[in-house]
């Protein structure tokens, strides 16, 4: 799954009162009867979802049709395809046509999502339900899926990023193993660089920001940085661990070959999602990715063997190694919807459930996203692939925190990242700005 920002939400109007919160905000009346259906009564729910594919939309379709069965008077229309400013734009209008249950690919819209008060505070329905979510999701699932307090969003499947590497290539070579920490990627990166006239013939590893998955975010999550400080102001100028992270890039960059270099031979690169991929061609030996990558090598096999690591991280944090950056899906409960106890026992099921998360993600090749999920003996995980749930079980794998205008500020960090690497700016001035800019553009979205 691919992570895009999105437009920013307008704030709907809140709740006018604690009392009216507890009614129209959570679907519940003070009786706790909401829309009748935790008392038998038949209910017609709608939910949008993003997913598109044949065997994504058959495997949503499976687990809502298991959920109907657990809940004979609930009956769900699924929506798929949905897009988020096609979301976005029917939360905002409410109405008869308004989804009841939401789900979104777009973790950077949580921010915009909570703070709008366009998806439901759903900590009444968790504690209504006996579910502890610190107890039921990893620690950066849960954060990706709230802000400020607000846990409008639960984790619905996750992404994890970690290393493939060629196991042919590193045998050519003398590497024996994965690399753990910077030092060691930077040895294995170079002993695996064959150059060929001006190119390579191989490259270690493809830095560049404009590669593929090789953003400053993918990075700095093998680093622990944080993004932003108690009061809510940009660190990306102060954090000592992102100025750390762009030192360290540029410096490979300038190990390998150079900038100019290494981006003639990035626009050779084919297709990200293709047998075109650089790591499918043998163009790079190790490459930054996600666990769908497994599912691509097995539609398209390579002719050498590969495998998977945790991405390597800095040498003063070996003890780290292990970590990963975490994004996801995230599903909700629409603020606008009237069947609000209905939607939530959709939204439980579905986020919580073991057996449904488990089953959705073998059928789609993506990590489940609760602990005992995560530990279900049928979730379907060769080695290759139990990298990635290592990588979701680590305690230090870390998110990009939720912001009330989404994602803007790693689009921020990116648009600096592609200048510094070009050599066009200095790294504590350009740092600086950025902050600056990022807090900036905060402030006007409130």
């Amino acid at each position: 799954m691919r992570r895009t920002t999105r437009r920013i939400l307008a704030a709907l109007t809140a709740c006018a009162s604690a009392a009216l919160f507890v009614t129209a905000c959570t679907g519940q009346s003070s009786d706790g009867g909401g829309d009748g259906s935790d008392q038998g009564k038949e209910v017609s729910i709608t939910f949008w979802h993003g997913w598109s594919q044949d065997h994504e939309v058959k495997a949503i379709n499976d687990n809502i049709a298991a959920f109907e069965k657990l809940h004979p008077n609930i009956h769900v229309k699924a929506v798929a395809n949905i897009a988020d400013d096609k979301l976005e734009q029917a939360l905002r209008a409410g109405g008869r046509d308004a989804p009841d249950a939401v789900s979104s690919f777009t973790t950077d819209s949580v921010g915009k999502f909570c703070s709008a008060n366009v998806w439901a505070d759903l900590d009444p329905f968790l504690k209504k339900s006996g579910i502890d979510p610190a107890a039921t999701f990893p620690r950066a699932m849960l954060e990706y899926s709230r802000f400020q307090g607000n846990q409008c969003a639960l984790p619905l499947l996750s992404d994890s990023y970690g290393l493939y590497y060629n196991k042919t290539a590193f045998a050519a070579a003398g590497i024996t193993s994965p690399p753990k920490t910077f030092s060691e990627f930077e040895a294995a990166a170079l002993k695996l660089t064959i150059a060929e006239g001006d190119g390579y013939k191989q490259l270690g590893f493809m830095p560049n920001y404009h590669g593929y998955e090789t953003s400053p975010t993918h990075y700095l999550g093998q680093y622990g940085a944080t993004y932003f400080d108690a009061n809510g102001k940009s660190n990306v100028g102060t954090d000592p661990k992102i100025a750390a992270m762009f030192s360290w890039q540029k410096e490979l960059i300038g190990k390998l070959g150079g900038y100019d270099k290494l981006e003639r031979h990035r626009t050779t690169f084919g297709e990200e999602f293709s047998a075109k991929n650089p790591f499918h061609t043998g163009q790079v030996a190790m490459s930054l990715d996600g666990e769908w990558r497994t599912a691509s090598l097995a539609e398209f096999p390579v002719g050498f063997e590969w495998a998977t690591a945790p991405f390597p991280v800095p040498d003063d944090q070996a003890e780290t190694y292990g970590r990963g950056y975490q994004t996801g899906t995230i599903i909700g409960v629409a603020k606008s919807s009237q069947k609000q106890t209905a939607a939530w026992e959709l939204v439980k099921y579905l986020a919580t459930n073991t057996d449904a998360l488990v089953s959705f993600a073998n059928a789609i090749h993506n990590v489940p996203s609760t602990n005992e999920a995560l530990n279900s003996p049928k979730l379907t995980a060769d080695p290759n692939f139990k990298t990635f749930i290592d990588i979701a079980k680590n305690p230090n794998s870390s998110t990009t925190p939720a912001s009330i205008n989404g994602g803007a500020y790693q689009l921020s960090l990116n648009n600096f990242g592609y200048e510094y690497e070009a050599g066009k700016v200095d790294l504590a001035a350009g740092l600086a700005a950025t902050a600056k800019e990022i807090d900036e553009a905060i402030d006007q979205a409130k």
